[in-house]
């Protein structure tokens, strides 16, 4: 069930899963479209609903904290401050109505206000939990694991041709630079990783495991205090 397409007689005393993809509108290098982390994440989501009993599919929240990419034209970031009060009072809301209340975030940079805000609205009561699109192994930003998967999703938005490699060193060693300097400074293309190999069977691939893990979590629902189901 979508909620774009539902009445509220359909949802009137069932108290269902809500779930909420987020992401982001920001650069992913030359060649992938800028709301790239909202459409793995509705992607992610779209592919879990179905197997998880009387879960409802929230439109696709696609604005979130990418400060660090505020470089480049094209990225809108509503910042951390922002986007923590959004999730407050969306899950607020949708919690007058809703039983549980699940975010599949899809853009790393909103951590902070998800870590924030979750276990905000857990400890008001509200049964609200956050989920990550991470892949282990992944690269950072609009490298291979990021266009494989689009090239899997929406394959005619992807420029092939103008895939490169950005910067390759790992995130944790680039952090301090990232938080100085921004992804520009640190990779003048926005790249953090390399597009190199990517193809739509491994896309294929990767959908199908955060599905899966997702569905699993749903269904175990164990909320660590960051407000992350696990799994």
């Amino acid at each position: 069930m979508r909620l774009s397409g539902t009445t509220w007689p359909e949802l009137d005393g069932r108290r269902p899963l809500v779930v909420v993809p987020l992401g982001s509108v920001e650069q992913h290098g030359r060649h992938l479209p800028l709301t790239t982390d909202t459409v793995v994440a509705q992607t992610v989501a779209e592919a879990a609903v179905p197997e998880l009993t009387g879960a409802v599919l929230a439109p696709a929240l696609g604005y979130g904290a990418s400060g660090e990419h505020e470089g480049f034209p094209g990225t809108i970031s509503i910042g951390t401050e922002a986007l923590q009060a959004l999730l407050v009072e969306y899950g607020r809301s949708a919690g007058r109505w809703a039983g549980r209340l699940l975010v599949v975030n899809g853009h790393g940079g909103n951590l902070d206000a998800l870590r924030s805000a979750v276990p905000q609205l857990r400890a008001e009561g509200r049964d609200v939990a956050w989920f990550p699109c991470a892949v282990a192994g992944g690269d950072a930003h609009a490298g291979r694991t990021e266009t494989s998967l689009m090239l899997h999703v929406e394959p005619r938005v992807v420029r092939e041709d103008l895939a490169a490699a950005g910067e390759t060193a790992p995130i944790g060693a680039l952090l301090p630079r990232l938080r100085a300097e921004g992804v520009r400074g640190v990779s003048p293309d926005g790249v953090l990783g390399d597009p190199s190999g990517a193809s739509v069977a491994e896309g294929a691939e990767l959908l199908a495991g955060l599905a899966t893990r997702l569905v699993a979590a749903v269904t175990a629902w164990e909320v660590d205090t960051a407000g992350r189901l696990r799994g």
